[in-house]
């Protein structure tokens, strides 16, 4: 399952406190058809039907089928320039005992 650092959740619970719905969250899906296959994000006031929820200390994630799959293993991460202008990474989760890469 996608996991989310301190900081990916302080970036995501800043993003859908700002919507001002109960329940808000940040949704990722993605776009098989498109020119260059990717995921696509944005703020969602309540998830899809079929997406799977991520809640990391009161950060909401909704995922759609495709997408969760794809980031199943994977630490989402975000950082914020001079400008408050966020972004997100992606990175893969560490092994269980990898002292190189410890778990977000």
């Amino acid at each position: 399952m996608l996991v989310l650092t301190p900081t990916a959740v302080a970036v995501v619970n800043n993003l859908t406190s700002a919507v001002g719905e109960e329940g808000a969250g940040l949704r990722i899906s993605s776009h098989p058809d498109a020119p260059a296959p990717g995921l696509h994000v944005e703020i969602a006031a309540a998830p899809e039907a079929d997406d799977q929820l991520v809640d990391s200390s009161g950060a909401r994630v909704f995922l759609d089928p495709q997408a969760a799959m794809m980031l199943d293993d994977k630490v989402l991460d975000a950082t914020v320039d001079e400008q408050g202008q966020a972004s997100f990474v992606l990175g893969t989760q560490a092994a269980p005992g990898d002292a190189d890469h410890p778990e977000a």
